[in-house]
């Protein structure tokens, strides 16, 4: 890796769009300083698929709508975003992750997209995923694995596994992820970055390739809250195109989440329940880095001011998870109905995993394969999604029970695993991943970061909030970072980041 040009790291929408003001920088000027970084950076972490060949035209037009107006386009006027690929981008590139769609490109923009170039943003680039977003580790038949740059030799995690290592590594302003299982929050956890699962139905779906409709969700992955908020302000709202959008409140305000990052929080008035449950008990070496760090932040909570009630457990966790799973029984219906409206070469979920266009190292595919071509009619699916409404009912009564607004626990049990330590087949029941809880219980949950273990390694507690209440997760997560200063970016070109 080359010596990098270091000015523009770390850099805010807020700074960014006040150097606009200034006269001090453009959009265009900015953008250029991205699309060299990743030309630069790029090569050795494999976290971009397709750089967008009108990113530079976009800057430009925002610069001069600004020159001639003085106005800004919108809250996002002028900033490169980089979006995962399972989003469609009109005209350019989207694989999904999949060799299957490695020359498709959408016509029209997911709705996401659209609002984003409403508020002003420059589509960057899209961000490398594993195949069809079934899995936590970064694995694609497009981009081959993502590198965390905290340390070369780990995995990033997934599925938004670039989005992850490129907003970590300063390859774009801010960046989209989406959550299914945790698809957002481990590779925040992994990449020391605020990364949020709101309720499904707050963010459009329309345009993103799906896996589990009543669990898919997209959103921000960012360096900071504000940003977050700023994202979250963008893209919250009503969407015809989505049938779960009319299932959640209404928005309050046009900066609902910005004025909840700068409002303030009363520790005092908070108090957080500690999820036993969720740390990791056995003597495991990658695992104590992580309880050590989550127990060192939950210590810092006290010293804040929340009242911290310890010892909350959720009897049989892990059956639980295991129980309410919906990706053996729902996704290959999804994925069929998926293949059919997008012009897939192939007549549906059986010709696709005989065709080989999928990491074999992924084993949800085999999962998908026994599921049903109609859920509705399929036993096992009715079960788990009754499973579910059961394990949400018992997760708000822990709650209700010892009186908490919220729960913290580790995002990920263990440090993101090592490239050589993983297994040739990577399984997402198997992965130590506490993300299913607020996934499979459908509340919503946000990964802060809570400092590097002694390896320089991330590690991410995760904050799980009573339904619809994403508001309370800003403010707490802006406070948190107020007062913590979590955000360490990567020693990326050093000796140290290939340990």
């Amino acid at each position: 890796m080359t010596e990098t040009d270091h000015r523009f790291e770390e850099l805010t929408i807020a700074e960014f769009q006040a150097a606009v003001r200034r006269g001090a920088v453009t959009s265009h000027e900015l953008t250029q300083w991205y699309l060299d970084r990743i030309a630069t950076v790029d090569p050795e972490l494999r976290s971009i698929v397709t750089v967008s060949p009108t990113a530079l035209d976009e800057a430009r037009r925002a610069d001069e709508h600004f020159a001639v107006t003085g106005q800004f386009l919108g809250a996002l006027h002028g900033v490169p975003v980089l979006v995962k690929d399972q989003a469609d981008t009109a005209g350019l590139r989207t694989t999904y992750g999949s060799q299957l769609f490695a020359e498709h490109v959408p016509t029209a923009d997911s709705t996401l997209v659209t609002r984003l170039r409403e508020a002003g943003a420059v589509i960057l680039a899209k961000t490398a995923m594993n195949d069809l977003a079934c899995g936590y580790s970064s694995h694609s038949t497009v981009t081959g694995t993502t590198a965390n740059p905290y340390d070369l030799n780990r995995d990033t995690g997934g599925s938004s596994a670039g989005t992850g290592a490129a907003v970590a590594a300063n390859l774009g302003l801010v960046g989209i992820g989406e959550d299914t299982g945790g698809s957002i929050r481990v590779p925040s956890s992994f990449c020391n970055l605020f990364g949020i699962r709101v309720a499904v139905g707050r963010i459009s779906r329309h345009g993103l390739q799906g896996l589990v409709p009543n669990q898919d969700t997209p959103g921000p992955m960012t360096r900071t809250v504000a940003d977050l908020a700023t994202l979250l302000d963008v893209l919250v709202g009503y969407d015809e195109n989505d049938p779960e959008a009319g299932s959640v409140p209404p928005r309050t305000s046009d900066r609902e989440y910005r004025s909840r990052a700068i409002a303030g929080l009363d520790w005092t008035g908070l108090r957080v329940g500690v999820l036993e449950s969720g740390f990791d008990l056995s003597d495991d070496p990658e695992a104590a880095p992580v309880t050590e760090a989550v127990r060192g932040a939950i210590e810092r909570l006290r010293g804040l001011g929340a009242d911290v009630v310890p010892g909350i457990t959720i009897p049989d966790l892990d059956r639980w998870a295991a129980e309410t799973s919906l990706y053996g029984t729902v996704s290959r219906s999804v994925l069929n109905e998926f293949f059919a409206q997008h012009g897939a070469p192939v007549s549906g979920y059986d010709e696709f995993l005989a065709s080989g266009a999928h990491n074999p190292a992924l084993s949800t595919f085999r999962d998908i394969a026994d599921g049903s071509d109609d859920p509705s009619t399929d036993p096992a699916y009715l079960a788990a999604r009754y499973a579910q409404t059961q394990f949400r009912s018992l997760v708000l009564d822990v709650m209700a029970r010892h009186g908490v607004d919220l729960l913290v626990y580790p995002t990920v049990r263990t440090l993101p695993p090592r490239f050589d330590a993983m297994d040739a087949e990577v399984s997402v029941p198997g992965f130590p991943t506490n993300t299913v809880i607020g996934s499979q219980a459908v509340l919503p949950a946000m990964s802060v970061p809570v400092g590097l273990s002694d390896a320089g390694v991330p590690v991410g507690m995760e904050i799980l909030a009573r339904p619809f209440a994403e508001t309370c997760l800003v403010e707490f997560a802006a406070a948190w970072e107020a007062a913590t200063q979590p955000r360490v970016r990567p020693r990326l070109g050093s000796a140290d980041n290939r340990k």
